[in-house]
């Protein structure tokens, strides 16, 4: 029998499936990643192929493994991490989805949703999830197929169909089927989850239609799922920990006492803050949530959710052709002072927090023309910056909690320029650490504690390394200036949209 030596991560996102091996201090040994396609077949919506997240997931996993030179003999077990809203539905026995998956981004379920808040239901949903009415959550795009997909209500009230997120789907794949489960973070995403009595709500469930029976069980975060099959890896591992991607991202990057506060640049953007075992209901637009469950206690979690982030720079990228790769950004960015007076509002789905607009649509101010490829790429950027900015100020007023200095982790804090800009707009000192994936490494985490292959968070805590620090530059009066020429761009595109 071969001693374990590692913890392997599936981080499946909305762009590409990775998978990364870690040892139990966090140090990644081996990567593999790979991009999938991204459907877009009417105007707003967004869908993924199940099917295709299923067999990428599997192909990196096994390349990351084949790359540390392990198998699944040497894995501890395997932690989940996962983009969250996004809704599959497939058939119970032969596990075939039932239609494309439902992207968190989708934005199809607008209309029902203004009718819930035309209804005065948004204090009672709130109350019970700490969620709003609103198409990112997977409660309404579960309903939507229910409703639209030819059968499927009929095949759910028979008890023939499962409902996941993109976590549940991937223990069912893993699993062989023989395991239908998410954990708390997950479900706290679904608008169909009361994070106060901590299960499934029977109103909510019969407010949208929702029969139980399609629902999978919820556990903790940390603790063992089930074992794969052994025609996915050649052994058994177990799957032993899972987490939405920021809250694992949060627990990555040892957020684990009050106040602590990360954000994450990846697709979208995401700001959390560790609430500690109490939920704190926003009074301005941002998201009470379950940050995760271990060894019977449940932490929370204030959330602003920023839908485009990364994703501008993709679109720089694939719709405009103005970067040849992300990474390219920063040094055409970088060729300018400034972005030459343009503001980029990157609402391609809408504006998430704290603004809940679904129905605006992005737009650019402030062309010249002298505007050039650099100043618009650098407007892309720092409407990343601005958008955090915007949730930095309603979180410290929310939880009356003074943010001293931000925490950051994703795909684009590698980006010197963009954190650069963020502790200007902030007024704040930025910190990254030394690795970066985080949200990867929260979920490798979430699997050690379980196995214990990690005896305790505080051994995280001890091996935690911090690669750079960024402080703001800037005069306090040109930090305003900038905001308040932001907000109102922000306020012009929703003009325009109405």
């Amino acid at each position: 029998m071969k001693e374990k030596k590692y913890l392997l991560a599936l981080d499946q996102g909305t762009t590409s499936s990775r998978a990364i091996v870690f040892t139990t201090d966090g140090r990644p040994v081996a990567t593999s990643q790979k991009e999938f396609r991204q459907y877009f077949p009417h105007e707003g919506w967004v869908e993924h192929d199940a099917l295709e997240i299923r067999d990428t997931q599997f192909e990196v996993a096994r390349e990351a493994l084949a790359a540390a030179g392990s198998d699944a003999g040497e894995i501890y077990g395997i932690g989940i991490t996962n983009q969250r809203e996004t809704t599959v539905v497939w058939d119970r026995k032969t596990g075939v989805p039932i239609c494309p998956a439902i992207v968190w981004q989708c934005r199809r379920t607008a209309e029902y949703c203004d009718y819930l808040r035309s209804e005065g239901l948004t204090e009672f949903i709130r109350r019970k999830t700490g969620l709003i009415p609103d198409p990112y959550f997977s409660g309404t795009k579960l309903r939507w197929i229910l409703e639209n997909v030819p059968g499927a209500r009929a095949r759910a009230e028979a008890g023939e169909l499962c409902f996941g997120t993109v976590d549940c789907w991937l223990i069912y794949c893993l699993t062989g089927g023989r395991t239908h489960a998410t954990d708390v973070s997950n479900a706290s995403r679904t608008m169909l989850y009361n994070i106060n009595t901590m299960d499934w709500d029977g109103e909510l469930l019969e407010l949208l239609g929702i029969p139980e029976s399609i629902l999978p069980k919820v556990m903790p975060s940390s603790g063992l799922f089930g074992m794969t099959d052994p025609a996915v890896f050649g052994e058994t591992i177990p799957v032993a920990g899972v987490a939405g991607d920021q809250q694992a991202a949060l627990f990555g990057q040892c957020c684990y006492e009050r106040g602590s506060v990360k954000n994450t640049y990846g697709t979208g953007g995401f700001l959390l803050m560790n609430t500690g075992d109490r939920p704190v209901l926003s009074k301005n637009g941002l998201l009470s949530t379950v940050a995760w469950q271990i060894g019977g206690k449940t932490t929370y979690a204030l959330e602003g959710s920023v839908f485009i982030c990364g994703a501008a720079i993709q679109w720089l990228r694939d719709g405009l052709g103005l970067v040849g790769y992300a990474g390219e950004s920063e040094k055409i960015a970088s060729s300018v002072e400034n972005t030459g007076g343009v503001y980029f509002v990157p609402a391609f789905v809408g504006l998430g927090a704290p603004y809940w607009n679904p129905h605006v649509r992005g737009a650019a101010f402030g062309i010249t023309r002298g505007t050039t490829r650099a100043h618009l790429v650098r407007a892309v950027l720092e409407s990343m910056a601005f958008q955090t900015a915007d949730l930095i100020g309603v979180m410290q007023s929310d939880s009356g909690t003074f943010i001293p200095s931000l925490a950051v982790d994703g795909g684009a804090s590698a980006n010197d320029l963009l954190l650069r800009m963020q502790a200007d707009l902030l007024g704040k000192k930025i910190i990254r650490p030394g690795c970066v994936e985080t949200t990867a490494m929260g979920a490798a985490f979430l699997a050690g504690l379980a196995t214990g292959a990690i005896s305790s968070a505080a051994d995280i805590v001890r091996e935690r390394h911090i690669a750079a620090e960024f402080s703001p530059q800037i005069s306090p009066a040109e930090r305003q200036d900038r905001l308040d020429s932001w907000h109102r761009a922000v306020k012009a595109a929703a003009v325009f949209s109405e």
